[in-house]
């Protein structure tokens, strides 16, 4: 029998008629800077310098954890690529950066077209979103790494900022006081812990309802991962606005934590909000400590605005102007 590469796992024509997909979808995200399309050897985005005195490039690169054997098992792909999106913007935006272009690596064992393209669907959705273009990126077929039906896939995004009017939380003093936004669920951190629950759980599997929940745990555990793009865009140049943290993997304090000045503390009231429902479930069905709930979980609060206690009013004003639900979870204290 003579080899070729369709034999040995990867399929050329296959993956060349998924990157002609994704590129006519992209198009859709094109912003004032692109130049050309996907397709070419590296991506071309032109910054516009008359916009700026200092520009200064604020880059992210992520991806989406195990949330992806979830979506593997229920075989709902889309959200995956909105995930990956929205949590890159949300890292961009702690400075104060708007987002300008995204590129994805896609690695998985057999290129599934139908899978492929929701999940690009999903990139193109949260980049038009997030005003951000999808300007090239990468589908790599190894079978040799992924089984039939595995794949992950990872994002980098691109953004600007004034150097004057990057936020990095070097203002912060004590007696500021920490805004939580909320989040719509485990966003994309914690799944490795949540699959093993299910796992070890009799009493729980992806297709089961749950009254509290409104829907199956498999729908509540893929809740989107919530961009805080058209928040912060707003309060993003307000002077009592001192820090932004994204709350990732190590919870609320561990990510808050990351852009506090030496000598200062966090005082979080852990009581101050109303956890989602998914959170009490996952620990009842785990019997897991709180300790651990907070270390590994956002628990409710997928972005912390740290703010000087003068301006805070005006700061919520303007987000609760726009629909957004506000939380005062805490402050910060000296050491």
């Amino acid at each position: 029998m003579k080899l070729n590469y369709k034999i040995a796992g990867v399929d050329i024509d296959a993956a060349d008629a998924a990157v002609k997909k994704i590129a006519e979808l992209s198009k859709q995200t094109h912003r004032d800077g692109v130049l050309g399309g996907i397709g070419h050897f590296g991506a071309f985005f032109s910054l516009d310098l008359s916009k700026y005195k200092q520009p200064v490039l604020v880059s992210s690169v992520d991806g989406v954890g195990t949330k992806i054997k979830i979506a593997c098992a229920l075989g709902q792909y889309r959200g995956i690529g909105r995930d990956l999106v929205n949590h890159c913007v949300n890292d961009v935006m702690c400075s104060g950066a708007e987002p300008l272009y995204f590129l994805d690596y896609l690695a998985l064992g057999k290129l599934d077209g139908k899978a492929v393209l929701e999940l690009a669907t999903g990139l193109v959705e949260a980049c038009k979103e997030n005003h951000c273009a999808l300007i090239g990126g990468e589908t790599a077929e190894m079978p040799d790494i992924y089984q039939p039906g595995e794949f992950d896939i990872a994002g980098t995004l691109v953004g600007v900022v004034e150097r004057d009017a990057i936020i990095d939380g070097s203002r912060i003093q004590a007696g500021d006081v920490l805004l939580g936004l909320p989040s719509t669920g485990l966003h994309t951190n914690g799944y490795t812990l949540a699959r093993r629950i299910v796992e070890l759980s009799q009493n729980a599997s992806y297709h089961q309802h749950y009254d509290e929940l409104g829907c199956t745990l498999g729908e509540a555990l893929l809740a989107e991962h919530r961009s805080y793009y058209p928040a912060v865009r707003i309060i993003k140049d307000h002077p009592a606005l001192h820090g932004i943290a994204h709350i990732t993997g190590g919870g609320i304090s561990g990510n808050t934590q990351r852009i506090l000045p030496a000598g200062l503390q966090l005082q979080i009231d852990w009581d101050g909000w109303t956890r989602p429902p998914i959170f009490s479930l996952l620990q009842r069905l785990g019997n897991i400590d709180e300790e651990e709930m907070r270390r590994v979980f956002n628990l409710g609060i997928g972005l912390v605005l740290v703010v000087k206690e003068s301006g805070a009013s005006e700061v919520i004003s303007a987000l609760k102007g726009m629909g957004e639900n506000v939380l005062a979870i805490g402050r910060v204290v000296a050491n």
